[in-house]
This record gives structure tokens, C-alpha cells and sequence, in this order.
């Protein structure tokens, strides 16, 4: 793998749509890619292509239970080595509080070289003080947090005033960031309506009350909808489960090089 990254085009060509931030990206302008189950080979190519573009890596859902030890571990170190944060999903940490087991399963992340983990309860019941006290023990235990907010049944939205605790619960318990639901579908969960739309009350509401939104991570899987939010917000909103293949796609137009965001330059 090639160890600089010079962008064609760069010596006589500006980026259309300006003030999108280079890595290292710490607050904002951060992405989140998706991965459900990416071989070794697949994961160096995609970091040689797009490696600057990405600062997130979650193995989807339970998909790294699956994987064998070496090959995990091999994934995480090039990953880390690369300056791309890797963390299981949070529905496998679901799996593990349902069997009373989330506090092997953390050191089991640290030992096999996780730095991130996420924390949500998209699938199963979980009080906010038992939230809170996996947050806090992940932080306590040197993982950087990130939480999740919202259900993944369809057609389940939480109304914004739970959301809007819940944000500020797991913030002040240490969390990272919160990540708002979206699924990889993008459609009739969350802020989105089944045609993939933006709620705008409800959005108009939550982003009027967060009083720092670089602390919030859209899961906004359709082109759609990353274009309305970079509209909204600038080129450096955060953004999760972003699908391998669109990596380059989404870049294009944080920066003003698709024609959806190069008309916001007119």
C-alpha cells in the first residue's frame, strides 16, 4: 500500500464547496463506513482508495462474533494503523447485556485491540441507569464511547423529548458522541419517513434544542438525505453507516463535486 495520498487534480483544481476538514477530524466532519463484512484484501483496497475520507469503522451489528481471532485482529491494527477508528456494533453489546455479560464482553474489546465501542438499546429494553452504567464502566476502562439513540423497528420513532434525554444522559456519562438511527435502509426509522424523507417537525425540534450539534452522528445512508444535511449543517456534518461503495460518493459531495451540493455554490 501506497504510504502518501496526493489527490489527482489538486494543483490546478479547488474543491467547489469549501471548508471541508482533513483528517485528523476530532468534533466534526467525521464519517462512519458500515461494514458488514469486508475481507482483508477488500478492507486494504477500500483504505488505499478512500482511507483519508474515513474516520469510523463499525463492524455491523453481531459480525464480528464470526470472525476468526487472527483475522479480526489483523483488521483492527491496519485500521488503527491507518488512523480509521474500529468498533463492534451495538447490537452485539445488546446481545451480551441480555446474557448479563457486557462487562467481559468490554475487556473482551480491549484485549482484542477495540479502542471504540457503541452503546445502544435499538433492540432490547434498557433502563437509563443501567445505560449510564455501561457508558461510565466503558470510559472507566480506557474505551472511547459512542452511543446510539433510537429503535430499529420500523416505523418506531422515539419522540424527540426521549431523545433529547437520552442524548444528554449519555453525554454527560462520557459518551463520545451519539449516533441518531437511521439502519443501512435509511427509511421509516428515526428522523426518516418510509420514502426515505426527512420528519421535518421532528427534526426542526431535536436540532433546535441540542445546543452543540458537532456532538451528534447522522446515520443517513441515502444520497438524499446526506445532501439535505450537508445543506443544512455544511460539509462537515457527521455521518454514520455510510456504505463501503459510497465512501468516495459521499466526499464528492461534501466538497461540491456532485451536482446536488456543487448548485449550493452558485
Amino acid at each position: 500500500m501506497r504510504s502518501s495520498f496526493e489527490r489527482a487534480w489538486d494543483d490546478i483544481l479547488r474543491d467547489p464547496l469549501p471548508g471541508r476538514l482533513a483528517k485528523p477530524r476530532t468534533t466534526s466532519g467525521l464519517t462512519m463506513l458500515i461494514d458488514t463484512g469486508l475481507g482483508l484484501t477488500e478492507t486494504y483496497d477500500l483504505v488505499e482508495l478512500s482511507g483519508p475520507y474515513i474516520d469510523f469503522v463499525k463492524l455491523g451489528f453481531g459480525t464480528s462474533k464470526l470472525y476468526p481471532v487472527p483475522v479480526l485482529r489483523d483488521k483492527i491494527s491496519f485500521l488503527q494503523t491507518h488512523h480509521i477508528e474500529v468498533y463492534p456494533g451495538g447490537t452485539f453489546l445488546e446481545a451480551a447485556i441480555l446474557q448479563n455479560r457486557w462487562q467481559p464482553f468490554l475487556e473482551r474489546c480491549l484485549d482484542l485491540g477495540f479502542q471504540t465501542v457503541e452503546v445502544s438499546d435499538g433492540t432490547i429494553p434498557l433502563a437509563p441507569e443501567k445505560r449510564s452504567e455501561i457508558i461510565r464502566y466503558a470510559t472507566h476502562q480506557g474505551l472511547k464511547v459512542i452511543t446510539e439513540v433510537g429503535k430499529k423497528e420500523d416505523g418506531l420513532h422515539l419522540p424527540v423529548e426521549t431523545q433529547l434525554q437520552l442524548i444528554d444522559a449519555d453525554l454527560q456519562a462520557g459518551a463520545f458522541k451519539v449516533i441518531l438511527e437511521g439502519r443501512e435502509s435509511g427509511k421509516s426509522v428515526g428522523f426518516f419517513a418510509e420514502d426515505g424523507s426527512i420528519r421535518q417537525d421532528d427534526f426542526d425540534e431535536l436540532t433546535s434544542q441540542v445546543q452543540n450539534l458537532d456532538q451528534l452522528i447522522w446515520e443517513a445512508p441515502l444520497k438524499s438525505q446526506q445532501q439535505e444535511l450537508i445543506g443544512a449543517f455544511g460539509p462537515n456534518v457527521n455521518f454514520g453507516n455510510i456504505n463501503p461503495r459510497d465512501i468516495v460518493a459521499l466526499e464528492a459531495l461534501r466538497v461540491g463535486l456532485r451536482s446536488d451540493t456543487l448548485r449550493l455554490t452558485l
